[in-house]
């Protein structure tokens, strides 16, 4: 048993000794309930002031009991509390006060729900890339293993209205939710699309006919990591090259070339603009795809094809043009 778990026990010991000293006294004495509960106190913390009343026979047998399990409760208790404060507790409540206050600061992150394996690999992306994320989990075990991984972290159901605005929802960039079934990430979709109509969600979904019950649910898009697994693998056999290239261009940390998604802002100078000209504005990275308002995808487009407002553009280049494109199509 944990030090926590012997602490509550013994608790709730005492709580009950307290009571059984009031009832005995009211009822072996005839004392009053002040009387028994201020004679029951004195009893048990042995402060050896005077009786509130001569004791009869039967009193001080009760009081002889009381002594010897009362006292040996409170002794127990002051030792529990000892192995509690240095067995880390302590110094683990103010770490989950001062994770909860950075929680609240955060603005413009990601809430990722579940830290099973699919949602440790996401947690791993997130960090690398530098992006602010928290981590709602309600397996206590799995939830050290988030904080040994530097996560920031709430225990809870990710499913509850208090859980998710805990995580300051209202302010979240995005949701990604990789709970282990399927359920579960239909319903912590239709309670973020609740909280917030806004938000982009991603869902994990493990099997085909799930998927469209998540998108139906308001998840944005949808993810089976079996599926994706199976694609990846027939393409290591068949385009090794292929996807060591683009593994590397989507991990900025780990090659020149960036492979990123950035979106045309109204008053943007490339508004109207080809692509073509867009690309000599935003410093020379090739833009290979755009995602119109409407959401069809221009794979390869013209380089005389309009840039408009709203639009995504694929785009790959270096770091250096990639925040130059940033600055051209987010004016």
């Amino acid at each position: 048993m944990s030090s926590r778990h012997r602490l509550l026990t013994i608790v709730y010991a005492l709580i009950i000794i307290v009571c059984a000293g009031v009832i005995g006294y009211s009822l072996i004495e005839k004392w009053s309930f002040l009387d028994a509960l201020y004679m029951t106190v004195i009893t048990l913390s042995t402060v050896g002031y005077q009786e509130v009343q001569e004791l009869s026979d039967a009193g001080r047998i009760f009081s002889t009991v009381l002594i010897i399990f009362g006292v040996g409760a409170m002794y127990y208790t002051l030792i529990t509390v000892v192995q509690y404060i240095l067995e880390g507790n302590l110094a683990n409540i103010w770490g989950r006060r001062r994770m909860k206050d950075k929680i609240a600061k955060l603005k413009d992150h990601v809430i990722l729900c579940g830290y099973g394996l699919v949602g440790r690999e996401v947690a791993r992306v997130f960090q690398s890339e530098g992006i602010p994320f928290v981590v709602i989990e309600q397996d206590l075990d799995v939830l050290k293993l988030a904080v040994e991984n530097q996560c920031l972290c709430l225990q809870g159901n990710a499913t509850s209205d208090e859980t998710l605005t805990e995580a300051r929802i209202e302010r979240a960039r995005a949701l990604v939710t990789a709970l282990s079934t399927d359920a579960e990430n239909v319903y912590v979709t239709l309670t973020a699309r609740e909280l917030r109509s806004g938000l982009f969600i991603v869902a994990r979904a493990s099997t085909i006919e799930s998927e469209p019950k998540l998108r139906r649910a308001g998840a944005d898009r949808t993810m089976s990591p079996y599926s994706i697994g199976g694609r990846r693998l027939a393409m290591l056999t068949l385009r090794p090259v292929v996807v060591d290239f683009v593994d590397t261009t989507l991990s900025s940390g780990l090659g020149e070339l960036v492979l990123e998604n950035v979106k045309v802002s109204s008053g943007s100078p490339v508004c109207g603009k080809s692509i073509t000209e867009g690309q000599k504005l935003s410093g020379g990275a090739t833009i290979l795809a755009v995602q119109k308002q409407d959401g069809s995808l221009l794979a390869n487009p013209s380089a005389e094809a309009s840039l408009e407002v709203d639009d995504v553009l694929v785009v790959i280049g270096t770091r250096e043009q990639l925040r130059s494109l940033e600055g051209a199509v987010e004016a």
